[in-house]
């Protein structure tokens, strides 16, 4: 069984469709139930055994650095970008500064229930297969998730492999929900900048080597100020920390 370390948190993105919410702030901070966005993907990262954590950093990236020093839950290590290079583009600027392992990803504003008793980032470390895999996705069901696309992205072939969504009126069953686990080597061909993983997804789909592991809770796309006064609203009833 490989045991994972490393963490990456993608947290340079303004967020412009959270509006006002993001004026004054990043979307990282954005409070949900008491707490900063980014403070349940650290707890979650911990509680899994990560020990190192890259955090991307572009818009107001000194308000994220400042706040996260202020507790050690983690190992942080900051990579700064003069422009927000997405999610593709962030990860391959900061790999000089981890190690060549692979490493769990997790959107800063991915937000979801555990299943009963689970611990989904653990759950897909155990799962990881090195030799199989070059990258693993979280999915769900579309009917667990809150506020998002009704479309989906992924269905499951007969084979038993992930299909992505490749058009605006085809219904999907599952849904990315934003957590995942890759190999740096997906990276040695890809270039410098600014771009994004769903490419590197499809690349890896069309070459079986996309793995995918589906979770048993809620999720929640925090989006907008919409999304997030229901996030707002389900985890002030039901608090995951």
């Amino acid at each position: 069984m490989t045991q994972i370390t490393q963490g990456f948190i993608l947290a340079a993105g303004r967020g412009k469709r959270m509006l006002q919410l993001t004026d004054d702030k990043p979307k990282p901070l954005v409070e949900v139930a008491g707490k900063c966005l980014i403070d349940y993907n650290v707890k979650r990262l911990k509680n899994a055994g990560i020990k190192d954590c890259v955090v991307n950093l572009c818009y107001k990236g000194d308000m994220i650095k400042e706040h996260l020093r202020q507790e050690n839950a983690l190992n942080f290590i900051f990579s700064e970008e003069e422009e927000a290079l997405e999610t593709g583009g962030g990860i391959k600027h900061a790999l000089p500064k981890m190690k060549r392992e692979p490493f769990v990803v997790v959107n800063s504003d991915a937000l979801w229930t555990e299943a009963e008793g689970g611990n989904l980032i653990k759950e897909m470390i155990d799962a990881w297969d090195d030799d199989k895999f070059d990258m693993m996705l979280m999915m769900l069901p579309l009917e667990n998730s809150f506020q998002t696309m009704k479309n989906g992205d992924y269905d499951i072939d007969e084979q038993g492999l992930p299909v992505r969504r490749k058009t605006p009126e085809k219904q999907s069953k599952y849904l990315y929900g934003g957590v995942l686990i890759v190999h740096p080597r997906v990276f040695d061909n890809e270039p410098e900048g600014r771009y994004w993983l769903i490419d590197i997804f499809d690349k890896l789909e069309k070459n079986h080597r996309l793995g995918y592991y589906i979770h048993k809770g809620k999720w929640f796309h925090v989006g907008n100020p919409e999304a997030t006064q229901v996030a707002e609203k389900y985890f002030s009833e039901n608090p995951l920390f």
